[in-house]
């Protein structure tokens, strides 16, 4: 198995790679480990001290655990694996509190920005989320605490939006007939016309979403999907970089696979 990278935006929050022979099983295990299993901070309760702004502090509590933290895994565990038992302390959880200020004369915004972390490392990812609009004389005062948890227990937790697909094919084999006609049913842009022949467009083959089956409008191109290769595609929340968030994965990965040896030596 082999991973090759295809690009890679530290600053978008992006990354796309080929996985090489693999299977389809573990393409796909790969994508429900990153959703599921991949910890990360978000906002799990609010203690309101005020709130006279026109949402409740449900709805306030609930766009707080919306928005992204950026994570240090390597400082905190899991509530379930820290030695506190649960209880709460500086290896699980952290606060952030919002403090008031003067009431202003005119309507403003609370923004993400505005949240104190104890932390400095445990931070909103995005500063400019809007969090409440306040009228005059309204005001808003409370004690958030963030704990790291998984997708698997509430989508808040998931660090990023992640797909794969079958890396795709194209081969033209003879002469086209009628090349217009694939030109027109090619949204995907995996094909060119060079002097009025069918050419493929080499920078453009991954981008093809395999939706279409050319070779009905004619037999010499063929458009297949591999079974052992893969393009993957990772999109951050923010929480955590790309690089993070898949290294994370393998790593628990390993460690289920350890633990599910541990339980085959025990029962044999």
């Amino acid at each position: 198995m082999e991973i090759r990278i295809l690009d890679y935006d530290k600053e978008k929050g992006t990354l796309s790679f080929i996985l090489k022979n693999s299977t389809p099983v573990f393409a796909n295990t790969l994508r429900r480990l990153i959703i599921n299993e991949v910890p990360t901070m978000a906002i799990s309760e609010v203690e309101f001290s005020k709130n006279s702004s026109l949402l409740y502090d449900e709805m306030i509590a609930h766009r707080l655990g919306l928005i992204p933290l950026k994570t240090d895994l390597k400082s905190y565990n899991l509530t379930k694996n820290c030695k506190c038992d649960g209880k709460g302390c500086a290896k699980c959880q952290v606060k952030l509190v919002l403090k008031p200020k003067p009431q202003a004369k005119n309507t403003w915004f609370i923004y993400a920005s505005e949240l104190k972390s104890k932390d400095p490392a445990i931070k909103p990812a995005y500063p400019d989320i809007p969090i409440v609009k306040l009228l005059k004389g309204q005001s808003l005062e409370f004690e958030a605490t963030a704990t790291l948890g998984t997708g698997k227990v509430h989508s808040k937790w998931i660090p990023a939006h992640v797909y794969y697909k079958c890396k795709p094919s194209v081969e033209i084999t003879g002469e086209v007939k009628n090349p217009e006609a694939i030109m027109e049913i090619d949204h995907n842009r995996i094909f060119e016309l060079k002097d009025g022949k069918l050419s493929v467009n080499k920078d453009r083959i991954l981008h093809s979403d395999l939706s279409f089956d050319f070779s009905e409008i004619d037999k010499n191109v063929k458009l297949t999907a591999s079974n052992t290769d893969f393009v993957f595609y990772i999109e951050s929340f923010g929480q955590l970089s790309c690089k993070e968030i898949l290294a994370t994965a393998v790593d628990v990965f390993d460690n289920q696979l350890d633990e599910l040896a541990d339980i085959i030596k025990k029962s044999q």
